[in-house]
């Protein structure tokens, strides 16, 4: 039995007759880069997340990159944000000679821990890396740093703790960028992702819970003065016309054919945000009374989007070898975070720095997830994991 790990075939099959239809209308009028299916597309994404303004852009990196720069972040600024996620959170930062200044994650949700995050600033405050452990940049240069954003993940499809986070960036007159890459279609008491901070970034790379057949991401705002001021960064700091420049952009456009593609999925998107919970709480359900196993922890009023179902194990290695043997995929996010990187090794950050993220690490693991998961491979998937452990 081949089990997939995301089921894209399943629901391209449900979907075909509209992408065709959809990806067809683009060959016709021929306006392949920011046509009309792009501008359709952002005004069904603001309506459905609620904000006012929508832009999208060629991914997730470039939609994290987009909002830095709009925030008018530059060398020498202070990012605050998670070792554990995906390396673009961080990569982002440094791009612009901003300095990533890590966070330690709840054990619980594995998202950004406000309570960490307070002792962060303190120690940057008072640059004793005795209270917090900080970049060594901060402790041996005497420039004059600026606390300016912090990036806050929605880990999994769960979206971090924005009520604290919101108040601690409040007090601290900085802004807060939502990165919600995995958790479009998730919600927090009551307000969709990517709608939680000043500026919300999206992911659209096949494996999101909104994907489309490339990379693709997209940029949440309220303001009309930084939506237009993004608009302008996606086309090389565009003006009035493509030969008037008013600053340095990137070249960040999403292309109409992957416009057509989301709009056929966003047709379904809601009911696949359904299946999502029916499969996530089977998992749980099964697999809670087992003492090997942690399983994910939603808190109330928060509903994941579930862009993977990751459980804390004892000895994975040996999990992982043995549902391959029953043809059963895995996936390890992430096995190494991001501090402990070489890419940052200029940072100075070492092992024991970020323990709870350390530790998750070494023992996490993910599950096939996605909204096809029929019950009966489900229930297949589930026994292994616990014959595993019965051994």
């Amino acid at each position: 039995m081949e089990i997939p790990f995301i089921d894209l075939k399943s629901q391209y099959k449900r979907i075909e007759e509209k992408i065709k239809k959809n990806i067809n209308n683009v060959f016709k009028h021929g306006k392949f880069i920011l046509g009309p299916e792009v501008y359709e597309l952002e005004e069904r994404l603001a309506e459905y997340v609620g904000v006012k303004n929508c832009i999208t852009c060629s991914s997730g990196t470039d939609a994290l990159l987009l909002a830095l720069m709009a925030c008018g972040v530059q060398r020498g600024d202070m990012i605050f944000t998670t070792p554990f996620t995906f390396m673009s959170t961080a990569e982002v930062i440094s791009l612009l000679g901003a300095i990533p200044v890590f966070v330690d994650i709840d054990p619980t949700t594995f998202n950004i821990n406000p309570n960490e995050l307070k002792k962060a600033i303190e120690a940057v405050d008072k640059r004793d890396p005795s209270i917090y452990p900080l970049p060594r940049i901060l402790l041996y240069e005497e420039d004059n740093f600026t606390k300016k954003a912090i990036i806050a993940v929605d880990l999994f499809g769960l979206c971090a703790d924005y009520n604290e986070i919101n108040k601690i960036a409040e007090q601290m007159g900085i802004y807060v960028i939502e990165d919600g890459a995995q958790s479009f279609g998730g919600e927090y008491f009551g307000k969709k992702a990517c709608s939680l901070a000043h500026i919300g970034c999206t992911s659209f790379f096949p494996a999101k819970p909104l994907g489309c057949y490339g990379d693709g991401g997209a940029i949440f705002v309220e303001s009309d003065e930084v939506a237009e001021l993004i608009r302008s960064l996606r086309v090389h700091g565009q003006g009035r016309n493509k030969y008037e420049n008013l600053r340095i952009g990137i070249n960040g456009r999403l292309d109409t054919i992957q416009a057509a593609v989301l709009l056929a999925k966003l047709e379904i998107f809601d009911d696949e945000i359904k299946k999502r919970q029916i499969v996530a709480n089977r998992y749980t359900q099964k697999l809670k009374a087992s003492p090997y196993v942690k399983t994910p922890y939603v808190p109330e009023q928060l509903l994941s989007a579930w862009a993977q179902y990751s459980i804390v194990v004892k000895d994975r290695d040996g999990l992982i070898n043995f549902l391959k043997k029953g043809n059963i995929p895995t996936n390890i996010y992430y096995p190494r975070p991001i501090h402990l990187q070489k890419a940052f090794n200029y940072l100075g950050y070492k092992e024991g720095d970020m323990k709870i993220s350390e530790d998750i690490a070494k023992n996490i693991v993910s599950l096939p997830m996605h909204p096809y998961l029929d019950e009966k491979t489900q229930e297949y998937i589930v026994d292994r994991v616990i014959e595993f452990y019965n051994q």
